[in-house]
């Protein structure tokens, strides 16, 4: 009965006549928290959402024009597919159509927008028009900006 009195005492700790019983620290490391499952979760929700947020806007291609000074603009094409040659695009479009160009990658301007067209001009509608002919965007994935 003593020994047996001994293993209680050990494994219970007293305070002031109360007894109470000793935590293993060992079974704490396989506790999981559920608020933690949770919150894994929703962040796997979240990011993907995101992806699919950024794989819908990297469909549309957006085609602006912008005013430089006095009477000069350019015009930039952004959100072409990566996988397109894009000088061999750009130096189609600049025969076809009179006018300069070049490649700009947006992603070392720290903006992330990946390669831009950029053509001396108001080129939106010859750019668009040259997109669909040559079935390299559906027609209603391009997004056309500026002024009219």
């Amino acid at each position: 009965a003593t020994a047996e009195s001994e293993a209680t005492r050990s494994a219970r700790s007293v305070y002031r006549g109360f007894s109470f019983p000793r935590m293993d620290l060992d079974a704490l490391s396989g506790f999981k928290d559920p608020i933690a499952a949770l919150d894994e979760e929703d962040a796997d929700k979240a990011a993907a959402a995101e992806e699919q947020d950024a794989r819908a806007k990297a469909e549309i291609v957006h085609i602006r024009v912008q005013q430089r000074n006095g009477r000069k603009c350019i015009t930039t094409v952004q959100g072409l597919n990566q996988d397109l040659d894009l000088k061999r695009i750009l130096k189609v479009i600049k025969k076809q159509h009179c006018c300069n160009g070049t490649v700009v990658d947006a992603d070392a301007e720290g903006k992330n927008m990946g390669e831009v067209l950029q053509l001396q001009g108001d080129q939106r509608a010859n750019v668009n028009k040259f997109l669909v002919d040559n079935e390299l965007h559906p027609a209603d994935k391009i997004k056309i900006h500026g002024h009219g």
